[in-house]
């Protein structure tokens, strides 16, 4: 299979998730992850139609956002304060999952001319090797971004479930839906973007509520896991 190939499948996959959830299409976005593909796949992909991309790498990015300059590039992996710099042409930080951080992206913001778009990383499956906030803090980080951080915009929120058996992530996936929509009401705010889904359960968390899956292997036939 080719990947253009590949990715009308996930495409297909995607649309059947949304209509077992009673969704439409368009309310889902594909994020191609490119960390394990080489510049060869990625024109490929971008050629087959796909314009929204994740790298998780600040220093493979900056060589991405270079060479695809029109593509949209969106940054999904775990941020260092110092790595902020670097950031300015991404449309999308998945990964906000710390003050620190946020005064970063703002100060940035102010700097590049920008209000920087962000999803905040919460750690729903309580894994301690994943980064993102305990659900219990999300209220109050929140409030803090939104009173302090001008420059900051929170779309949303971005989680990772276990890589297990794609049926056992659905409660994880409902517990971050769970959290979404009450955060809304509660700080009195509308958000559009619930990132959440890799190759290997994307279709659990689609039909769980997920606005956004971060898809890799399925598009790289050969390659490794997402993230």
């Amino acid at each position: 299979m080719t990947i253009k190939d590949n990715l009308e499948h996930v495409q297909q996959r995607i649309r059947q998730a949304t209509l077992r959830s009673g969704r439409d299409e368009s309310a889902v976005q594909l994020v191609g992850v490119t960390k394990f593909a080489n510049d060869d796949a990625v024109q490929e992909l971008l050629d087959a139609g796909l314009c929204v991309f994740g790298e998780n790498r600040i220093q493979n990015a900056t060589k991405r956002l270079e060479r695809f300059p029109d593509a949209n590039w969106h940054f999904i992996g775990s941020l260092q304060t110092n790595k902020v710099r670097y950031c300015e042409q991404f449309e999308l930080i998945h990964s906000l999952d710390r003050w620190s951080l946020a005064r970063a992206l703002n100060a940035r913001a102010d700097h590049w001319g920008k209000v920087q778009d962000v999803l905040i990383q919460v750690n729903v499956s309580g894994e301690e090797s994943k980064s993102g906030l305990d659900p219990s803090e999300v209220k109050s980080f929140a409030e803090k971004v939104l009173q302090k951080c001008p420059l900051v915009k929170v779309r949303g929120l971005m989680t990772m479930a276990p890589f297990i058996e794609a049926e056992k992530t659905r409660p994880i996936f409902r517990k971050t839906k769970q959290l979404y929509d009450s955060l809304q009401q509660e700080l009195g705010v509308t958000w559009d973007t619930l990132s959440m889904g890799m190759t290997n359960d994307f279709e659990v968390a689609i039909e769980e509520g997920a606005t956004l899956v971060r898809i890799g292997s399925a598009l790289f036939a050969k390659e490794d896991e997402d993230e």
